[in-house]
């Protein structure tokens, strides 16, 4: 494999060759990337292309899934067809933003089994494994849908969290039984899994509160800002323990919880640092690396690997980790 050591404040990343996607050719508004380690993949919804891929982190291989809304030219941004995905109990789930709709993909035989409509255009799409449901974020709607997941696997819609002034990004805290939001300037929120009820709501030091990551072990909750930083939470207090800044148009983020890494791309400087993150919170810029224009989104395997989207060029750029823990 081809690959190219890039050096910058003194910080090595490893970029390797990167993944092609098939009907990428005049480029893809990519958003929100992720990995399934119950199924060892990197999900890369295809926007406009119609096409789930699953990127194997140990060959870079990929399988594709087909069958979701198409459109044949991008026009920039990532407004259309499928744009987020997650996976829970041998299933895919997958928005559709196009068909404004819930996919869900048998991860096995990599055919849709289901689908339901969405009340509103989803945005990020997340499986809730406490209580069998999915929980599909809808700006416009300033909320959160959640759907009941039957023996098959069908979902059901079963009710709405409201989320008003958001919401923006979606993660999902195991330990706690908590869902964590933005609202689009200030402030993040964390909500109940089992009684969908706000929990907290927190400043982030954000002008524009973007994606999210989190470190359930340590309870650090990490939210992207747009204006090119991160905001490290405290989840137990709400409190701000560290930030760190780099780059600008901060979007969709990554977390690395071996290496205590935080992947934040920058889609306006078209670049990516890499955020050590210290026993204590405490948040320092380890190094940069040049991404692409437009690059927005992030994320991070179990093999000390990032996988950046390069929409002008419709691929995955992918890095390897090699910098030391800050632990």
């Amino acid at each position: 494999m081809k690959y190219a050591f890039l050096m910058v404040l003194g910080a090595s990343l490893m970029a390797l060759s990167p993944v092609p996607f098939p009907g990428g050719e005049g480029g893809i508004g990519f958003d929100d990337l992720g990995f399934a380690p119950a199924i060892h993949r990197v999900l890369v919804p295809g926007g406009r292309t119609g096409n789930l891929v699953l990127i194997d982190p140990d060959t870079k291989q990929f399988e594709t899934i087909a069958g979701f809304s198409q459109q044949g030219e991008y026009g920039g941004g990532h407004g259309e067809g499928i744009t987020s995905a997650d996976e829970g109990r041998g299933l895919i789930f997958v928005t559709d933003r196009s068909a404004r709709r819930l996919d869900v993909v048998d991860a096995q035989t990599k055919k849709i089994v289901a689908a339901v409509p969405l009340g509103s255009g989803p945005d990020y799409v997340r499986f809730v494994a406490e209580t069998n449901e999915v929980w599909v974020t809808e700006p416009r709607a300033q909320g959160v849908e959640v759907f009941a997941l039957s023996a098959d696997g069908t979902p059901t819609h079963s009710g709405f969290v409201d989320v008003p002034g958001g919401p923006e990004s979606l993660a999902i805290d195991h330990i706690r039984g908590r869902a964590y939001t933005n609202l689009w300037t200030d402030s993040s929120i964390a909500i109940d899994l089992k009684s969908r009820k706000i929990a907290g709501r927190w400043p982030n030091g954000c002008v524009g509160s973007r994606g999210l990551a989190i470190d359930q072990k340590r309870g650090f909750l990490f939210v992207g800002c747009d204006e090119g930083k991160v905001s490290v939470l405290d989840v137990s207090t709400g409190r701000i323990i560290g930030a760190a800044s780099s780059g600008s148009g901060v979007d969709i983020i990554a977390y690395n919880p071996k290496l205590a890494h935080l992947y934040l791309p920058g889609a306006e400087s078209a670049t990516m640092a890499t955020i050590g993150i210290a026993s204590d919170g405490s948040a320092t810029v380890l190094g940069t690396v040049a991404t692409a224009k437009y690059a927005h989104c992030a994320a991070a395997d179990d093999h000390d690997q990032v996988y950046v989207c390069d929409p002008a060029r419709g691929r995955i750029l992918v890095f390897k980790d090699s910098v030391p823990s800050p632990r």
